[in-house]
């Protein structure tokens, strides 16, 4: 099987460079980034890395997912997979699903469900769309561990951007409040008491969440504004969630709104 890995970012990087530590072929590709992960050969365009591959792995941010599936279609087999990873809300992933349908590729909507930093290939993944049942063992067989949301593309990355909604809320609300104990001299006994709160996992989420926030502020809140946009679709209001957005803009540096 050859793989290609589109965006060797943080997380295709990894997935790049343990796929291949596994045996397999993999083929990736990213302008922006110079390194290259061993055991991968470095492609000089998307068609080149996509060709001949059975799965594609797209990994090059929302904002850039649509044109890449545009370049990687002419050159993919009928039979390849190709898996978004990227997080969008659900409608840009029924567009994209569509897209690959009629350029003949079997389009998967992958939602990340944990930072790839920190499990590497053991982090979990959720699936939907029409490449669903095909890729699951796929996956499986790499160790990764996987569930399956449904035949519709959007259904995943839907739930995943719910599950956002009280992840990143969680941590703005532990950053509010470290902030203003921080204030008072008051930050290790009230890290202490959240910390205790969350159960015997606590004092590593409470640790990892102040830690991580302020470094990927600027991925989250963009996230996050996927979040609302998704909420809004559903008529459900968002106090927190813009809450939430208001403190990952000023933490990647913006002004207040």
């Amino acid at each position: 099987m050859r793989v290609a890995v589109l965006g060797l970012g943080e997380a295709g990087s990894i997935y790049a460079a343990d796929l291949a530590g596994l045996g397999v072929a993999v083929a990736g590709v990213d302008p922006r980034v110079a390194a290259t992960p061993p055991g991968v050969l470095r492609a000089a365009s998307v068609a080149e890395a996509v060709r001949g591959a059975s799965v594609v792995l797209s990994l090059v941010g929302g904002a850039a997912a649509a044109e890449v599936l545009a370049q990687a279609l002419p050159a993919l087999g009928q039979d390849a997979l190709y898996a978004d990873l990227n997080t969008a809300g659900p409608e840009a992933k029924r567009r994209w699903a569509l897209a690959a349908r009629d350029g003949g590729a079997s389009f998967v909507d992958v939602a990340v469900l944990a930072p790839v930093a920190r499990a590497r290939l053991a982090t979990p993944l959720l699936l939907s769309g029409p490449g669903t049942e095909a890729l699951l063992p796929v996956l499986a067989g790499w160790g990764i561990p996987t569930a399956g949301a449904g035949g519709e593309a959007g259904v995943a990355a839907g739930l995943k951007l719910l599950r956002s909604v009280f992840m990143k809320g969680l941590a703005a609300g532990l950053i509010e409040a470290v902030t203003a104990a921080r204030a008072v001299g008051a930050e290790e006994w009230l890290t202490g008491q959240i910390a205790a709160e969350l159960g015997p996992a606590g004092p590593a989420l409470v640790s990892r969440l102040l830690a991580g926030t302020p470094v990927h502020a600027v991925r989250r809140e963009a996230e996050m504004r996927e979040a609302r946009a998704f909420l809004d679709t559903l008529g459900v209001p968002h106090p927190v969630t813009d809450g939430t957005i208001e403190w990952l803009h000023l933490l990647a540096g913006g002004s207040p709104d």
